[in-house]
């Protein structure tokens, strides 16, 4: 069922929702999903205007690979100040998926590359197909990473890592990826839409407010100080615990209502 509210995102995406579930795909396959600027304004309008009753997204892409990365024919001369704004308008549509309303479960298979990898990086789950591959070719390209690789990757994978992928234009495949942090799990080629709709179908019957705490208060928690760190965490299991539908559902585990914890 495609979205009306949407009907003004750029051709190179697609979105539909299945039930409490929205699909957003990278659909410029003949570019090999390479992003331009409609796509990363199209990526903000997408995250900023989701309908209420959606729970959670799957980012996908068409063809045969994720995305390549950035569209080198964006680069444009530049001055250094409109460089600048650039970089910021992709900071902005990135945080909508990472701090955005609900959680995203990203399919990535054949090229995760450059902005490619970045906008992978803002997903909460990753699911890599056998295919996935990943890089970061601008130093090879004269050129630096502007998409929040530089916050988000290092939290990944280590700074050092993403400087040695830099460096040496190094690429990881699917299983290498998965190794050092940048995919939760590898599937097997095809299968990838299917196990993210299945995570975010299970990511959708969590309590909103407990999703919440999980993209929000989390990643804060994890740069604060211990003693910070620690209050903050009481605060939010206390906010979390007293909501009416957390209270039910403990109800529901303890009267053995409530479907057992299952090794996946």
């Amino acid at each position: 069922m495609p979205f009306q509210p949407f009907a003004d995102l750029p051709s190179s995406l697609r979105a539909e929702r299945q039930d409490a579930l929205a699909i957003l795909r990278l659909a410029r396959p003949e570019k090999r999903n390479a992003l331009d600027d409609a796509m990363v304004r199209g990526i903000e309008t997408f995250f900023t205007a989701l309908p209420d009753d959606i729970k959670a997204v799957v980012l996908a892409g068409e063809g045969e690979h994720f995305s390549a990365g950035l569209d080198l024919g964006e680069l444009t001369r530049r001055d250094i100040a409109e460089s600048i704004a650039h970089s910021r308008m992709w900071h902005r549509s990135f945080q909508q998926v990472e701090f955005g309303r609900v959680p995203v479960v990203s399919v990535l298979h054949g090229a995760v590359v450059g902005g490619g990898l970045e906008l992978a990086a803002a997903t909460h789950v990753r699911v890599a197909e056998r295919s996935a591959y990943y890089a970061l070719p601008e130093g090879s390209r004269g050129i630096y990473v502007g998409g929040g690789a530089s916050v988000r990757l290092p939290r990944l994978i280590g700074a050092s890592r993403m400087a040695e992928m830099m460096l040496t234009g190094r690429t990881y495949d699917a299983a290498e990826g998965q190794a050092i942090g940048i995919s939760h799990y590898v599937v097997e080629p095809g299968a990838g839409l299917a196990k993210g709709i299945e995570l975010a179908r299970r990511i959708a019957e969590n309590e909103p407010l407990t999703n919440f705490a999980i993209m929000h208060v989390l990643p804060r928690i994890a740069e604060q100080d211990p003693t910070s760190g620690y209050l903050t965490e009481s605060l939010m299991a206390a906010i979390a615990s007293g909501n009416p539908q957390a209270q039910q559902r403990l109800k529901d585990f303890l009267e053995k209502r409530a479907p057992k914890t299952v090794q996946q």
